[in-house]
Formats: C-alpha cells, structure tokens, sequence
C-alpha cells in the first residue's frame, strides 16, 4: 500500500484549512473536463463558453487543459497546498507567479511523461499559468468563494468534533474510503503498492473541496495535503436512500435527513446536501429531535446535529456506527504514485495515470532545479 510516515509532532501540528487556489485548480479541471457533479452543472453552463472563448489564440492554455482532460498530472510547483500566512487567492497566485521558469519546466515535462510540449515551453510557465487561473478566478470561482469557504469552513468543524470525540483516526477515517490511519505512524493514502514517504520534517494539511472524488497535492518536502470532498457538497443523484417503510412512516424528506446525520453536521450542510432552505431543514430536525431521534450540542458558534442509537435503530443500524454521507462518496479508482516529488492531481473520471513511483535518481534532480527556486 501507498502510506506516509507522520511522526507524532507532525500529526498535533497538522491542520484543516480551505484554499481559494486549490478551488480555482479544481474549477479548471470541471471547465476542462467537462464532467461536472450535479451541484457544479448550473455553474459549468454559465461559464462553459466564456472558458472556451479565453482559450482561443492560446496554445499554453489550451495544452493545459487537454492534459486535465485526458488524465495527466499537474505539476506540483503550478498547484502546491497554502503555505502559513496564505489567505487570499492573490497569496497563493503570487506564490506561483514567483516560479523560476527552469523549475516550472521541469515539473510541465515530468507531468508530460518527460518530454515538455511545445506548447507548454514558453518562456514564463507559471505566469501563464497564473494568468489562467487569475481569469478562472475573476470570471467563475472568486464571486461564489465566500459561498463555498462557509460550507467547507462548516465541514471542518464537524470534523474536528469528530476528532475531540473519537481521535484522529475516525477524523481521518471519514476523509476517502482508502485513507485510514493505520497505527505506528503509517497514514495510509491508497491500497495500491507504493514505496512510503517520509513527513517528519513536513507540514500535513487537510483541504476540503468541491471534489466528488478526493486527491492529494504538496510541495516536497515541506508541505503535504488531502483535498477530500467536502460534506456540504456532496449532492449527487448517488445519495444513499432510506428504507422505504421508513420514509413512508417519517416521510422521504425527514427519513432522508435522519440518514445525512450519523456524524455531527451543521444545517448549512444539511441544506447542501439536499438543496432544501434553512427554515426546512430545522423544522425537521426540530420533529426529530422531539422524537428523540436526532440531538444537537453545541460547537464554538456552531450548532451540531446528529442521530441518537434510537434513530439508528430506526434505519436498522447499529447504534453510533452509521455511516455517513461522506463515507459513502466514491473513492478514486486510478491512483499513481508520482515520480520526483510532484503533486498528484486526479480529475473524476480521468483515463489515464500518470507512470511510477519515486525513484533515487529523479529526486536529486528535483532538489536540484528547485534549489533555484528556493
């Protein structure tokens, strides 16, 4: 299996965090892939043919794109995870405009396969590439970011009552199907066989997204991160139902909400993942409630809701070990454990993997162009 080496300071110094720059990357994969999840099709059809006017006249970009299309990796240096202090999207972007041209040459051509496109050598690659993501961002993602960073902010803190209440393992546990904490420092990361990385001297980071499938980014060797699928926008046609008899009893709507709550969530999660309004959603939660179905309890500023052993019961789960919505989500069936420290960044539904594993020989060379860099 592929795992990363977490030492013990490294997991008490880990953190959640959100990231305007992986959500403007993620965007460009949906434009570029033209597979959107159900709640990401309004927005595709707004922006769709104003993406592919920009791309018009612009071979970089264009390339790009059809590399995100057909399953090639982005490198790791154009799309790295938030360093500490970075909060805004024009931090992050400023951050990429700042790689040196040889070392974003490097990472284009390892994401190729080895041999850099012609359409990708141009002089400044992470401008350009900057300058496409600046356009996604001030034409698609930036207007609707306050809306999304509320969601994702609302996933983090159930998810870190999930990790006061049972540890990090069952806070990790839930993130992808093939993540896991697996004991003794080994954080696994895929089932599939890959040689093990050490973060003892590296930051490890947990980033919600708009992703239906999960992936993993870093900048070697400092900075790892999940980007996981976030609760609140998990609304796909793939939902699990409840019982029949149950929603006939409860009515679908309230039965499907007693299933969404078997791990702590807010009702803006709630209203995520259904589409229903605020005021509805606490209605029912209030007849589930006086039900003793549902209880809630208090998080910060947030409210948290989530089902007792007796709503359980009711769907015919065991008490306190229904699975949630999250946990049903696909996990990412093409996995590749990348070459020379670059990121991996998986599209859904992507046909291609990029090749192999880490070898001696091409980290050197890794450290070396990024040397410049730093």
């Amino acid at each position: 299996m592929g795992v990363w080496l977490v030492s013990a300071d490294v997991l008490a110094a880990s953190r959640f965090t959100t990231s305007p720059l992986i959500e403007t990357v993620n965007a460009l994969g949906v434009l570029a892939a033209r597979n959107p999840q159900p709640w990401e099709r309004d927005w595709l059809a707004r922006h769709r043919q104003a993406f592919r006017d920009r791309l018009q006249g612009d071979p970089f970009s264009t390339a790009l794109a059809r590399g995100m299309q057909s399953g090639e990796w982005l490198p790791v240096d154009l799309s790295a995870p938030p360093r500490p202090g970075d909060v805004t999207f024009d931090q992050e972007l400023d951050r990429v405009r700042s790689v040196p041209p040889r070392v974003a040459k490097f990472d284009l051509a390892q994401s190729a396969g080895g041999r850099l496109p012609d359409a990708l050598d141009v002089s400044d690659p992470a401008g350009a590439f900057a300058d496409l993501l600046q356009w996604i961002w001030d034409h698609a993602v930036g207007a609707d970011w306050p809306r999304r960073k509320r969601k994702y902010e609302a996933d983090i803190v159930s998810r870190i009552t999930v990790l006061g209440q049972r540890g990090w393992a069952a806070a990790i546990g839930g993130l992808a199907p093939e993540v896991r904490w697996l004991g003794d420092g080994q954080l696994q990361i895929t089932v599939k066989d890959h040689p093990p990385i050490d973060l003892s001297r590296a930051e490890l980071m947990f980033i919600p997204s708009s992703l239906r499938d999960w992936r993993v980014a870093w900048e070697y060797p400092a900075r790892f991160a999940v980007v996981y699928p976030a609760a609140g926008m998990l609304a796909g046609s793939a939902a699990p139902l409840a019982p029949a008899p149950l929603r006939r009893l409860l009515g679908p709507t309230r039965a499907q909400i007693l299933l969404l709550i078997g791990t702590p969530i807010t009702t803006t999660q709630l209203a995520a993942v259904t589409g229903l309004a605020l005021g509805t959603i606490g209605d029912h939660l209030r007849v589930l409630s006086d039900a003793g179905l549902a209880e809630r309890h208090r998080s910060g500023v947030h409210v948290l809701y989530h089902r007792t052993p007796g709503g359980s019961q009711l769907l015919g789960l065991p008490a306190n070990t229904g699975r949630s919505r999250l946990e049903d989500s696909p996990c990412c069936t093409r996995w590749a454990w990348p070459r020379s420290g670059r990121a991996w960044h998986w599209r859904p539904g992507a046909p291609g993997t990029a090749p192999g594993s880490a070898s001696p020989g091409g980290r050197r060379r890794t450290r070396r162009a990024r040397s410049e860099h730093r």
